[in-house]
Formats: C-alpha cells, sequence, structure tokens
C-alpha cells in the first residue's frame, strides 16, 4: 500500500493558545492612548510644518500671508484626544476648527459687515468664504505608523 504520513506537532500549541486567549484581557487602554498621542502628534505636524490635507493635497494659501492654519499655534495646540472602549476621536475644541476642516461662508449676525484684520490693516466683509483645509484624517503613513504601533503592542503581549 502507498500513502503519506503527516505527523502535527503541537508540543506548543497550547501554550501558544493561552497567549492569544490573554489579548482578551489585555490592557487595551494602553493601545488606545498611545494611537490617541501618535494621531494628536501626526495632526499636530500636519498644521505646523506639512501643511497638506492627509491625502497629500497642499492647502490653498491664506490671504493674510501667515502660515496657514498656523499663524499663532491655537489650533495646533488644541488637538487633543479622548479613548473609549469603541476607539479613538481626535479633534479640537475649537469654534474655528470644523469651519476649517470642512470649509465654511461667514456672515455677521448683528452687524451689516464682519470687521477683522489682516496684518494691521482692519477689513470689512459681508460674507468671508474659508476654503476647505483638511487637517483632520490619516496618510497612509499615518496609517502605517498606526499600523507599528499595533504590532510593537502585540508583541509585547505575545514574546
Amino acid at each position: 500500500m502507498t500513502g503519506i504520513a503527516i505527523r502535527v506537532d503541537d508540543t506548543d500549541l497550547a501554550a501558544r493558545l493561552v497567549k492569544i486567549e490573554g489579548l482578551v484581557d489585555a490592557p487595551q487602554d494602553d493601545l488606545r492612548d498611545g494611537i490617541g498621542r501618535l494621531v494628536q502628534e501626526q495632526t499636530r505636524r500636519r498644521i505646523e510644518s506639512e501643511k497638506t490635507a492627509p491625502d497629500g493635497t497642499p492647502w490653498k494659501a491664506n490671504r493674510a500671508g501667515t502660515s496657514t492654519l498656523y499663524a499663532e499655534g491655537h489650533l495646533s495646540r488644541s488637538v487633543d484626544y479622548v479613548t473609549s472602549g469603541s476607539g479613538v476621536l481626535v479633534g479640537s475644541g475649537l469654534i474655528y476648527a470644523r469651519p476649517h476642516q470642512k470649509g465654511a461662508t461667514i456672515k455677521p449676525k448683528d452687524a451689516r459687515a464682519l470687521r477683522f484684520m489682516v496684518g494691521d490693516a482692519a477689513v470689512f466683509a459681508r460674507t468671508v468664504t474659508l476654503p476647505q483645509r483638511e487637517w483632520l484624517g490619516l496618510s497612509d503613513e499615518n496609517r502605517r505608523d498606526i499600523e507599528g504601533a499595533v504590532i510593537d503592542w502585540l508583541g509585547s503581549i505575545l514574546p
């Protein structure tokens, strides 16, 4: 009779399964916190120096001639994150964060015109249109960095 024989060596299978089952009890809060800090720093870098949307598209220059979205650094410093059992939320609580992310048209509420400063000059306008300058989101490089952080975390749990 002809045939083949297959031998399965499962000597360390039980130990590996115990490690995998241990993932349920692993400190996932540490992972989420690490991802939150990583995305916070990625977003701050995008605002402070990269000046591009997550897809790499450069932001439209502003009329004031200052660093786009970083005239005084308020938006960058306001980027924060919150973790929960289901993930990480990154954003800013500043009132103008969403209009910059999505674009907006601003109109006066209680006056005939808006007044704001461009450099040292006062400017009056009936409306101001903010172009979309997407600053929240993940680039391909950001995603790879997060994947690397997850792999490192898993490696620390499953040696």
